[in-house]
């Protein structure tokens, strides 16, 4: 089934690299129905970054990336950029504990200004490796993080948070520390989430599925806000990971193939939450693609 014409279709977390498919990979979501892109700032380097300067270049890269795509393939790419919480593990063995962490703080800054300026939508990725690190770092781990925070409520903005999967539990400790640092619990995204949990388990944030098969048929029917996300990493040595940037407009359809008539779910993940979250409406594209 064609996607109805006067929807919206947005994957909310995705990368795209000049190295990998980049504007290519935004062709084929367009022709699949794909209208709008959340793209998440990634080092382009082999190693992350070392100073405020390379981390300049970075942001810098994924603005021109979304500008390019924008341009050439006619859908909207919204950018979301901070340092990577991972960063901090190789920065802290090359410069210290102590310069990396204010080098951390620094692109936080950086990316801060840059969504003032409006040239990105939301400070992330933010958060916490998600896989064990070493317990010295833990203070400067929790100090990035709680001034990412502070920063998305100055500058009013949607915070994306990196970090191992959560439970009711760990939304519960995250919505309060979002609270102490008076962020509103909507401006928080949980990325990556692969759960699913009942509304009032997730204390007002928000959470960004990825959208595997199976959480799909899950999470449709939850009420908003919720997103669709796919994690594209656009790394040729492992094509299609997480998910390909085909997938949610795919889904979308799929759901549409067997129930034709409920296509005003959709526009939970593809309009509401995201006017919820970010402010804006998304509005349909004219000519998309989308057809069988």
């Amino acid at each position: 089934m064609a996607l109805p014409s006067d929807l919206p279709v947005v994957d909310h977390h995705c990368h795209l690299a000049p190295s990998g498919e980049g504007v290519g990979a935004a062709r084929r979501f367009r022709a699949a129905g794909g209208t709008d892109l959340f793209l998440a700032t990634q080092s382009y380097t082999a190693l992350p970054p070392r100073s405020l300067e390379e981390y300049r270049v970075q942001f810098e890269t994924t603005e021109a990336m979304a500008r390019r795509i924008a341009t050439e393939v006619g859908i909207r790419v919204h950018p979301v950029l901070a340092p990577y919480p991972v960063d901090l593990l190789h920065q802290a063995e090359v410069l210290g504990a102590a310069p990396a962490t204010a080098l951390q703080e620094a692109a936080l800054d950086l990316a801060g200004t840059r969504i003032a300026e409006r040239a990105a939508v939301a400070l992330g990725e933010v958060g916490w490796p998600h896989f064990p690190y070493p317990e010295p770092l833990r203070p400067a781990v929790e100090a990035i993080f709680d001034r990412a925070l502070r920063i998305g409520r100055e500058r009013e903005c949607p915070v994306v948070v990196h970090a191992e999967e959560f439970d009711a539990e760990a939304f519960r400790r995250l919505a309060a520390r979002a609270s102490r640092c008076a962020l509103p619990a909507h401006r928080v995204v949980k990325h990556y989430q692969r759960t699913r949990l009942r509304p009032e388990e997730f204390g007002g944030l928000v959470p960004s599925y990825l959208a595997r098969r199976d959480l799909v048929r899950e999470v449709v029917r939850s009420p908003g806000p919720w997103f669709w996300e796919t994690d594209f990493l656009d790394d040729p040595a492992r094509p299609g990971a997480v998910l390909d940037l085909e997938t949610v407009p795919r889904r979308a359809r799929s759901f549409l193939d067997r129930f034709p008539d409920e296509a005003e779910l959709l526009r939970v993940p593809f309009q509401d939450s995201v006017e919820r979250v970010y402010g804006f409406r998304p509005e349909p594209l004219a000519g998309r693609g989308g057809t069988p």
